[in-house]
């Protein structure tokens, strides 16, 4: 016959194990950390190509070749790729094809066209023409007006010097013609063109140099005049 325990005295058992829960958590958060860090980097990282019209996935990749396009996406006037043409040393004897150009080049012309059916780098082109030829003179040989220009030019001493494209002497000499007039308003010669916008031919660049306007032109254009000549203020006193 069992004894029923005394009133007040303890009754043993074994008490329920505490903290496995909080174990379980701890370990289910650290798998899942795991997890995390290894879909993050082990995975190509890539994202909706929502917006971008071309149904491919926007990756670290395709953001810097993005960014490479933009770049290479600028283009100048048309004009500094006439320029670049006809001063760059790398295109030294380069002309225009008829066969591309005669058809309308009173309509604008790809820039490619003007450096050997190549796209490059266009800023760089015009960096490096706007620092060595800041001034481009198209002329003839034969010409008097393009002399006499060419003689009052070289009165200026300019640095950097002009550069002087004899026109008469290239083979595609009537494409630049039609070229000049619609690119700078300007066909008949000389044509001076500062930092790609003509100033005029040898009947202007005489007033401007009467007046004494020719020298602060250039100067105003980061071009240095190391001449003797008259500016504003001794051809008004």
């Amino acid at each position: 016959m069992d004894t029923p325990p005394k009133h007040g005295q303890p009754s043993f058992s074994s008490p329920a194990p505490r903290g496995s829960p909080f174990r379980r958590r701890r370990i289910i958060w650290a798998v899942l950390g795991v997890l995390a860090v290894v879909f993050f980097f082990g995975a190509p990282w890539e994202l909706p190509a929502s917006g971008l019209g071309n149904g491919s996935p926007v990756s670290r990749a395709n953001i810097a070749q993005l960014a490479k396009q933009k770049v290479q996406s600028w283009q100048p006037q048309e004009v500094f790729g006439l320029l670049h043409m006809v001063t760059s040393s790398e295109l030294e004897g380069q002309v225009l094809s008829h066969d591309i150009a005669a058809a309308d080049p009173k309509k604008p012309m790809a820039l490619s066209v003007y450096n050997a059916g190549k796209e490059g780098d266009w800023k760089q082109y015009v960096e490096t023409l706007e620092k060595t030829y800041p001034v481009v003179v198209f002329s003839k040989t034969y010409c008097p007006y393009s002399r006499k220009g060419k003689a009052l030019l070289e009165s200026y001493n300019l640095v950097p010097a002009p550069k002087i494209v004899e026109v008469d002497l290239r083979e595609d000499g009537d494409l630049l013609k039609l070229l000049l007039h619609r690119l700078t308003g300007r066909g008949t010669f000389p044509n001076v063109v500062l930092h790609g916008k003509s100033i005029g031919g040898s009947d202007d660049l005489q007033s401007l140099h009467a007046q004494g306007l020719l020298k602060g032109i250039f100067e105003e254009g980061g071009v240095k005049v190391t001449g003797d000549v008259p500016d504003a203020w001794t051809s008004a006193s």
